[in-house]
């Protein structure tokens, strides 16, 4: 019902006064709109432009302007959003801290983007690093978690994981980990497995110490899609399933666990699609191979009608509704 219906309905039914209703519309007509988010995201945005945009100053004027002059507005651009973000920083605390209007936050995160842009193109033009590539993916994961623990960042912590994955060898962001990695190597499948159950026993220490607890969410969530897509492989294509199937299983528990604590729909998500994706696969393994076609069918038709029980029932299962 729209809010002036029922000021009506209301005032009708004396429940209300005239005088009452009119103060409550004066009252909405005079009251603020908050474009705080929408402002942030802008913000951000403009920051992801301006690194792009050095991209391409780069690239375009390569040859023009001279590579001494284009490190040295790289490295202007770094120095400046670095000392900006220094100068206005908050008092290191393991709590959260509170936001401020003094945009340090996205002075920091054009920082360290101006960081790796400048850290790259030394590399491509004067091989600064050589071939010692693990220091050059080392270095900004050591810089990147120093700055997002001591300036409470949690964009900056997502970039100092990826970081440290690419230290590793492993190529983190979702869509090129299936695209580049060679998950058919033993070897590669339980370095990512590893590196998963490190995170996640990070962010699980985080919350037991209160050392940052909320960035446990982030190592979480990187920790946990890491570990399922990892195992998920071995258990598709390597030996020891019963290893790889039984480290789903529990993953997929502790995650739908973590998920009715917590309220939230993404770790019940991860835990039910990528516990479902092992479960069909060990299903059709058990199956022999001349079962009746029919059976296959009937299979995803009930587990179809699961899928849609289980989004009538989702917050329920999260625990949003009793």
């Amino acid at each position: 019902m729209p809010r002036q219906s029922l000021l009506e309905t209301l005032t009708e039914k004396n429940i209300i006064s005239d005088a009452q209703a009119a103060q409550i519309k004066t009252s909405d007509s005079n009251q603020s709109f908050s474009i705080h988010w929408e402002l942030r995201l802008l913000l951000y945005l403009g920051i992801m432009l301006l690194s792009t945009g050095l991209g391409f100053v780069i690239y375009e004027n390569i040859d023009t302007i001279g590579h001494n002059i284009l490190i040295g507005l790289v490295g202007l651009v770094c120095v400046g959003c670095f000392y900006y973000a220094f100068s206005h920083r908050k008092p290191f605390s393991w709590e959260e801290l509170e936001e401020t209007t003094n945009l340090d936050d996205f002075a920091l995160l054009g920082g360290c983007l101006a960081f790796l842009t400048l850290e790259g193109y030394l590399q491509y033009q004067y091989s600064f690093f050589g071939t010692r590539y693990g220091l050059a993916a080392f270095l900004p994961a050591v810089l990147f978690f120093f700055c997002a623990y001591y300036f409470d960042h949690r964009g900056v912590l997502s970039m100092a994981i990826t970081a440290l994955a690419s230290w590793i060898g492993i190529s983190i962001t979702p869509l090129r980990l299936l695209k580049n990695n060679d998950f058919n190597s033993q070897d590669m499948v339980i370095t990512a497995i590893l590196l998963g159950l490190f995170l996640i026993t990070v962010g699980w220490v985080s919350i037991q110490k209160n050392l940052k607890k909320h960035f446990s969410f982030t190592y979480f969530v990187f920790g946990g899609n890491l570990t399922f897509i990892a195992a998920l492989s071995g258990l598709f294509a390597l030996e020891f399933k019963l290893i790889y199937g039984s480290i789903i299983a529990i993953l997929a528990y502790l995650s739908i666990k973590y998920a009715r604590i917590k309220h939230s729909y993404l770790f019940l998500l991860m835990g039910v699609i990528y516990g479902y994706i092992g479960f069909t696969y060990v299903i059709f393994e058990i199956l022999p191979n001349n079962l009746d076609p029919f059976m296959y069918m009937l299979y995803f038709m009930l587990s179809g009608a699961g899928v849609v029980l289980f989004l009538i029932k989702i917050k329920e299962i999260v625990g949003l509704k009793k």
